[in-house]
């Protein structure tokens, strides 16, 4: 069984080390905080200093961090996963980033002797906590297999996608569906509940459809309840409705649903929603 390195230990990654720890895994963590890996040293795992230090104790080390920045931050520097990764060791990088920026970490970790995957995850913190979650892997075939049994403990379905780049735009195109999404039920259930509807009679008649989906049936109740208690931070879904727009941009892929979802985010951002949950776009429409 390989020695793993679990790098951010925020909402996400502290229920993913949790499990890797509670599946017999040897895990070393770090986080920016070091007050955020207590609760993982109190139950068998390991404490890195630094992610260089990680990187050199562990077969495989993976990081969960919020964005681009602090992907890349996590990476360069004479403390940071490149300085320490060596001949052959394994990086994986499960945080949401842009395609560019999964390009940039692998070229650096390969240049570095070691082998990249990136492999960011569809889900929140309930499925974190459960092991359900969907990991989006792609990079290093090799490194992939050898990360399987970790996947395995942390996700429910782990394919693989193929060359860097592939993980990062599948996973920037399933949340900007789901931010999309959102956006509308938000409308949908203001919009009902201003036309004497109740908000129960509305969710029944959608969860008896053709829209029933887990998303609406979770998100809905929120709503309803006005309990915006964060399992994906709404900062987060910005950035990637943001980064999916970019990617649009790029391709010169036409998303105009997706920029005026994109812009609903923005708004609610500004309102200072941002580290409530994702259901908290509701706010700015209700």
């Amino acid at each position: 069984m390989s020695t793993i390195g679990f790098l951010g230990l925020g909402i996400m990654g502290k229920a993913m080390a949790i499990n890797l720890v509670n599946a017999g895994f040897d895990v070393t963590v770090w986080n920016r905080n070091p007050a955020k890996c207590e609760d993982l040293v109190a139950i068998g795992a390991k404490l890195g200093t630094s992610p260089k230090s990680v990187a050199e104790r562990c077969d495989i080390t993976i990081a969960m961090v919020s964005d681009p920045a602090a992907a890349l931050d996590i990476c360069n520097g004479p403390e940071g996963v490149v300085a320490g990764i060596g001949e052959g060791r394994g990086y994986i990088d499960m945080s949401t980033v842009d395609d560019d920026t999964s390009s940039l970490i692998s070229n650096a970790i390969t240049q570095a002797g070691g082998r990249f995957l990136e492999a960011p995850v569809s889900g929140t913190k309930k499925p974190a906590e459960d092991g359900t979650l969907i990991i989006l892997a792609a990079g290093d075939e090799s490194l992939y297999q050898d990360a399987l049994p970790a996947f395995d403990v942390m996700g429910k379905m782990s394919p693989y996608l193929g060359e860097v780049g592939q993980g990062a735009n599948m996973k920037l195109v399933v949340n900007m569906m789901m931010g999309g999404m959102l956006s509308i039920f938000s409308e949908g259930i203001s919009l009902g509940l201003k036309a004497g509807l109740t908000g129960e009679q509305i969710l029944d008649v959608v969860n008896a459809g053709a829209m029933a989906n887990p998303m609406f049936k979770g998100k809905g109740a929120m709503f309803l309840e006005e309990n915006y208690t964060t399992s994906f931070p709404l900062k987060h879904m910005q950035k990637d409705m943001r980064l999916a727009v970019a990617l649009g941009d790029k391709l010169d892929q036409p998303m105009p649903t997706a920029a005026i979802a994109n812009e609903a985010f923005k708004q609610a951002l500004k309102a200072g929603f941002g580290d409530e949950d994702i259901a908290a776009v509701y706010k700015t429409v209700k």
